[in-house]
């Protein structure tokens, strides 16, 4: 019989600046137009974060520098085909796979535009054939990179014999607006590094013994119900805007076991049977949610809290950070069944039910 989807490979890599909340702490305090006690309560959010070290594609000294919307995207379009390419040519060569036997190609990132989009950048330079599929994903934000995950193990159930390769690059550093002193870009500010990801996925008809992988057994996609104020960005004449609701950890503290459950009795398991918990960093609150709602222990959140304080919140490129660790420091138990959640902007998220080989 047939099995089920697998990833098969993941990379991630980050640019090259490095910084320490401290460091960003007193960048904005000379780039920020606030008065002294305000810039104080300010910089108290960079505490409450538990992020203590992000990446940028800019030294730190740029962070803050006012730019034009197309210098803006100048920059990510350089950066973001050189760590995508870095990733998928990784992803690629830990499968043993060439790019020519990739079917479909899926990008994901929200922090820039590019028209072609990166992956047509990515079949230049890497060498996938002409007629390779392309899918790439805008405006997802968060929850993009599982979102590309289940739209490849859409398709892979289709097209058993084929393979997936899923890249995400997010550039938020880029996007800082330092005239906007409002608490959704402070927060942001606070909260946001950039990186890449990548992951390679075989159908069930191309598996290999000697690989192993993470089975996608089921998928499920959710979007609450008048929420769409609640996350997202405002294209302005500057740039991105973040748009951020201090309601995002509380509405998917109520729906987050429900789907949870839904999920997983697709496959007839309970929550018991459900050891992996491969969640979003999305921040502080949102992971103590989820641990709290879902019955979990730090230990089963932790490579999820490692990439937060380590990485900050990537967007889209988050999750598949979080699922890197799983393959490379935790690698669970054959047999070992898990969830992977991200959220974003609708409000919404999108779940996978996985099984270990």
């Amino acid at each position: 019989m047939m099995g089920p989807p697998s990833i098969v490979s993941t990379a991630t890599a980050v640019p090259a600046h490095a910084a320490t909340q401290a460091e960003v702490k007193d960048r904005l305090r000379a780039v920020l137009p606030l008065p002294a006690r305000k810039m104080e309560a300010a910089m108290e959010l960079f505490d409450h974060t538990a992020v203590e070290r992000r990446f940028s594609v800019q030294p730190l000294s740029e962070l803050g520098v006012p730019r034009g919307l197309g210098d803006v995207q100048a920059r990510y379009r350089e950066n973001a085909i050189t760590l995508g390419r870095d990733v998928a040519a990784r992803a690629l060569a830990e499968a043993g796979v060439a790019a020519r036997d990739v079917d479909l190609l899926i990008t994901t990132s929200c922090t820039g535009i590019m028209i072609p989009s990166l992956d047509a950048h990515l079949c230049n330079d890497l060498g996938f054939r002409p007629d390779v599929r392309r899918l790439p994903i805008t405006a997802l934000g968060c929850s993009g990179g599982a979102a590309a995950l289940a739209r490849a193990h859409d398709f892979l159930v289709g097209f058993p014999n084929a393979r997936v390769l899923v890249v995400s690059v997010e550039l938020p550093s880029l996007s800082l607006q330092r005239a906007d002193v409002s608490l959704a870009n402070l927060v942001s500010t606070a909260l946001f590094g950039d990186g890449a990801a990548a992951a390679l996925l075989e159908g069930g008809g191309c598996q290999r013994d000697d690989v192993r992988g993470i089975h996608i057994l089921e998928t499920l996609a959710h979007i609450f119900p008048a929420s769409t104020y609640a996350l997202g960005f405002d294209l302005l004449d500057d740039g991105f805007h973040s748009v951020l609701s201090k309601d995002v950890p509380l509405l998917l503290k109520t729906e987050i076991a429900r789907l949870v459950r839904t999920l997983a009795e697709r496959r007839g398991l309970s929550r018991d049977d459900l050891s992996c918990f491969v969640l979003h960093p999305g921040g502080r609150k949102i992971l103590a949610f989820a641990e709290e709602e879902l019955g979990l222990r730090r230990d089963d959140t932790q490579p999820s809290w490692d990439t937060l304080r380590d990485f900050g919140n990537q967007s889209s490129a988050s999750v598949l950070f979080v699922l890197h660790a799983w393959r490379t420091t935790r690698q669970p138990e054959s047999g070992a069944h898990g969830i992977l959640a991200a959220f974003g902007p609708g409000l919404s998220t999108e779940l996978l039910l996985l099984q270990w080989s």
